[in-house]
């Protein structure tokens, strides 16, 4: 006789998890490329490094989002060089 149920295996919560974070980053490194790119940039950076530290799914994603967070970073920096101020507008 059997009291419990049987053991199924769950999916991981924390690779789902990592795999939204992953998406997420690439979405506000996209965005962070047109505006808020101070606060976009890094945000977009945090989220890649936590979702590839966690093993999400999407490595591809989460490279872009680091790529993409790098480069509003870089964006804002050369704006900034060009306009000579502390932020910078079209």
């Amino acid at each position: 006789m059997q009291l419990t149920a049987p053991a199924t295996p769950r999916p991981q919560p924390r690779t789902r998890d990592a795999d939204g974070m992953a998406v997420a980053s690439f979405i506000l490194g996209l965005l962070g490329l047109l505006v808020l790119n101070l606060f976009l940039g890094p945000i977009a950076i945090i989220l890649a490094l936590v979702s590839l530290w966690r093993g999400t799914k999407r490595k591809g994603r989460a490279y872009l989002g680091l790529a993409l967070g790098v480069a509003d970073l870089a964006v804002l920096a050369i704006a900034m060089e060009l306009s000579n101020t502390v932020s910078w507008s079209l």
